[in-house]
């Protein structure tokens, strides 16, 4: 996928789970270095596919689990290890909130 259009998707919102970023292409859109991306691989808070590095693909929701980790190491200092942990916590409650709310009926 070019620059111009991985920008044109992102611009329209489209990145969903039929996009496939290469580790180049997602540390390019999440402003960080491989080694960054990587590190959160190995540490389980983004699963690609694929079995190296060269040949990891990665989905739309998994850029912005990217962005959401690399939020909580900026933020609050969180090394990737509890990265990983706080990504899991905090999408469970995501679905229990939705659970809730579909069991209220809202």
């Amino acid at each position: 996928m070019a620059g111009q259009e991985m920008s044109k998707e992102l611009a329209t919102g489209l990145l969903d789970v039929r996009v496939e970023l290469t580790l180049e292409q997602i540390s390019e859109l999440a402003h960080v270095e491989r080694s960054v991306v990587i590190e959160l691989v190995q540490e389980g808070a983004l699963s690609p596919r694929g079995t190296s590095p060269e040949e990891w693909r990665f989905t739309g929701p998994a850029l912005r689990r990217l962005q959401r980790g690399l939020r909580l190491q900026r933020d609050l200092g969180i090394n990737a290890a509890g990265v990983a942990l706080a990504l899991e916590l905090l999408e469970e409650l995501d679905r229990l909130r939705a659970r809730l709310r579909r069991l209220e009926g809202r």
